[in-house]
């Protein structure tokens, strides 16, 4: 079976159950607002200087390929879904992230001077984190552009949880940049 099917080529797109879109329909630009966010995390977890934001990348990431499951099906076929796919973004995915937010801002992730200037510090991971940020932020806008169609996503979870992470990736950032930069 080759990657290129050319059932594309019409502009049209396939979710699960069957069900094809126009690639330009909401559905289609959150799903392919997370899969790149989830895209963007791959430079971070690889340049990352701290085995805690490769393990928070990590699972995020595994998260991530749960959401767009939940992303591409239809309408309608949720509990169709569901039988074979019950990991969702929940409560306890928020609370994680939430945790996460607390550890980093007590770890000093909140100590800079001015605005941050992505980049600025000369640390990789902590620019690619900055860069995974505002893919989720176009994620997050994704889906909130989906909530405002008769397709909206059922879970109401998953904005709060692309919110909180857009958080923990700004803080990954700033702890990244900790990491390499000179303590005073």
């Amino acid at each position: 079976m080759s990657i290129a099917t050319r059932k594309g080529d019409q502009g049209q797109t396939d979710l699960l159950f069957g069900c094809r879109l126009a690639k330009s329909h909401p559905r289609v630009h959150a799903l392919g607002a997370v899969d790149e966010l989830n895209a963007a995390l791959g430079p971070l977890r690889i340049a990352a200087l701290r085995e805690e934001t490769k393990a928070i990348v990590a699972q995020t990431q595994r998260w991530l390929i749960d959401l767009m499951g939940e992303l591409a099906t239809p309408p309608g076929q949720e509990t169709r879904y569901a039988e074979t796919h019950p990991q969702r973004i929940s409560t306890k995915n928020v609370e994680w992230l939430d945790e996460w937010v607390a550890k980093l801002e007590a770890g000093g992730a909140l100590k800079f001077q001015g605005w941050a200037l992505p980049g600025e510090a000369g640390v990789m991971s902590g620019a690619y984190a900055d860069l995974a940020r505002v893919a989720c932020r176009r994620a997050e806008r994704g889906v909130i552009d989906l909530l405002d169609t008769p397709d909206e996503v059922p879970n109401a979870e998953v904005v709060r949880f692309l919110n909180r992470l857009s958080d923990v990736l700004w803080l990954l950032a700033r702890w990244e940049e900790q990491t390499a930069a000179p303590q005073t």
